[in-house]
């Protein structure tokens, strides 16, 4: 981080403190190419490995080893990404994937949907939402407060990242294929961050964008980088 230029125009608003938590950079809409701007806004970022596999292929120069991994990382409080690479060590793969999990990065909203509990606080899901991917259908509905992550294990890793802790969910296909139906999963988080919602919808199911603890970047960001820099 000490030796950061940032190369776009959100790195450069991050660096100045302009934008100072992650809500607020997904809000301009601007295009996230830049991992060190997750890094500066949500610094209590958490990672997880979903699936590493090896892949070889036979060239005329003999056979050749390739590592494909899938990560997931997320602050456990609203925000989640997804990221695949590929490489020859695997290593520096995962840290690539973990890289591109970073400018996957989205504001999922969660609540209180359940008509079991009403407690009022952002546990859970607002409403049911369906990801797919290939031949998996994921399905994750409100539950009440409680019964945990009643769902399959790689769907329950992404949804505790994501700060999701009670759900009801099934899914379809050919789920053994982790890569497909960790996507759909997060394919139904993305749901839930495009879905509109009315200020009425809002009050009821108690719906919270985002964190429930806002993490605000240091003001004197740019200012601590240039002095490490000086």
């Amino acid at each position: 981080m000490a030796d950061w230029i940032p190369k776009t125009k959100l790195g450069r608003m991050v660096l100045n403190g302009e934008i100072t938590t992650m809500s607020q950079a997904l809000a301009t809409k601007l295009p996230l190419r830049e991992p060190e701007i997750v890094d500066i806004l949500l610094p209590e970022l958490k990672d997880e490995v979903l699936d590493l596999n090896m892949v070889q292929r036979m060239t005329d120069s003999g056979r050749r080893v390739r590592f494909a991994a899938t990560c997931a990382i997320g602050n456990g409080d609203g925000f989640i990404g997804l990221g695949r690479a590929k490489g020859r060590e695997v290593g520096p793969t995962i840290r690539k994937a973990i890289d591109n999990a970073k400018l996957n990065m989205i504001e999922i909203k969660r609540g209180c949907g359940s008509w079991e509990c009403g407690c009022g606080t952002a546990h859970s899901f607002p409403m049911t939402v369906i990801g797919k991917c290939g031949s998996v259908e994921v399905t994750l509905k409100p539950a009440p407060r409680g019964v945990g992550l009643a769902v399959g294990d790689v769907a329950k890793s992404i949804l505790g990242l994501a700060g999701v802790k009670d759900s009801w969910g099934f899914a379809r296909g050919h789920t053994k294929t982790t890569v497909n139906y960790a996507l759909a999963t997060f394919d139904a988080l993305k749901r839930t961050a495009e879905m509109r919602i009315s200020e009425e919808q809002k009050q009821c199911l108690r719906i919270v964008s985002g964190p429930t603890q806002i993490s605000v970047a240091e003001s004197d960001t740019s200012e601590n980088i240039r002095g490490r820099e000086a």
